[in-house]
């Protein structure tokens, strides 16, 4: 299954030479670049610009993901949903849980994101008690529940 995705990089991320491109053949994630420098302070967030709008078709979603190699820095993304209404520019929110501030250049990759399928629950269905949701193997069981 695959998908055709429209972007649209701002001029100051072209003037800056950043592009974006298809995942590489069997990569799972788009890279996602920072527009202009940004030093994220020791356990600080920020939101970064990437100077990227994209159009996520109707039935995917994206997902922004960390990149390894920013991880191991001690930074990592968060609250990463993209819906296919959004057009606005892509900013990804990183946290930087490491010791020490960490910049990051113009045009480095930070992040990815995954377009994936998904289905739309059109509906949501209120039930009298817990027992109507109906019995599972795991029931109730939370962190750590299933042996990892």
């Amino acid at each position: 299954m695959s998908c055709n995705l429209s972007y649209y990089l701002c001029p100051e991320a072209k003037a800056n030479g950043i592009t974006f491109a298809p995942p590489r053949a069997l990569d799972a994630g788009f890279d996602l670049p920072c527009l202009n420098p940004i030093t994220i302070e020791p356990m600080s967030r920020a939101a970064v610009r990437t100077g990227l709008h994209i159009a996520i078709p109707e039935g995917w979603v994206g997902l922004v993901r960390d990149r390894s190699s920013v991880a191991l820095k001690g930074v990592m993304t968060l609250a990463g949903v993209i819906d296919s209404a959004y057009r606005g520019e892509l900013k990804i929110v990183m946290y930087n849980s490491g010791p020490k501030a960490v910049t990051f250049a113009s045009g480095e990759r930070i992040a990815q994101c995954l377009v994936i399928p998904h289905l739309v629950c059109e509906v949501a269905l209120e039930v009298e008690s817990l027992d109507l949701l109906g019995a599972t193997e795991r029931g109730d069981g939370g962190f750590g529940s299933t042996g990892a």
